[in-house]
This record gives structure tokens, C-alpha cells and sequence, in this order.
């Protein structure tokens, strides 16, 4: 699964051949969730309370970067790194 970005033991990736709306994957620890990029919605998984908070503020306020790499996953080219949370 490619990497995008990592922050506070967070690991944010997208899949090259994935089907359905657009969305990205979020692991910490032993935890996963998948993520939807048009509305920030947990579509299956879950993460702590306090690291879904840190995800979507993460994802708000990089949305145009993770529509761009969801686009390129789609056209089978890498993706780009995603600065992470500061």
C-alpha cells in the first residue's frame, strides 16, 4: 500500500487498484480505518476517538492533495507525498 504520509505514528496510504469513491486508508498500530475523501466519513474500520480527531484534521485541510493522488492512483501513476500534520 503506498505511503502518503505518517505523522504521530499515524500511517496514511491509497491503494493503486482500489474501486469505489474516492477514499484513503489510515492505520495506527493495530487499528484501521478507511476514510472517504468528498466528505470526510468513516466508510469501514475504526480508529481511537482522538486519532480519527488528528485524521480529519489532517485530511480537511489536504483534501486537494489526496483528490490529486486519488486521480493518480486511478491513472496507475505514483503518488505524491502528503505533508503531514503540524
Amino acid at each position: 500500500m503506498p505511503e502518503i504520509s505518517r505523522f504521530l505514528g499515524i500511517i496514511i496510504a491509497m491503494y493503486f487498484k482500489e474501486h469505489g469513491g474516492p477514499h484513503f486508508h489510515a492505520r495506527y498500530g493495530d487499528y484501521r480505518a478507511v476514510f472517504s475523501i468528498d466528505d470526510l466519513q468513516v466508510l469501514e474500520g475504526g480508529l481511537p476517538r482522538r486519532v480519527t480527531a488528528l485524521v480529519l484534521e489532517w485530511a480537511f485541510g489536504h483534501r486537494k492533495e489526496l483528490l490529486e493522488n486519488w486521480r493518480r492512483a486511478a491513472a496507475l501513476r505514483p503518488l505524491r507525498p502528503v505533508p503531514p500534520l503540524e
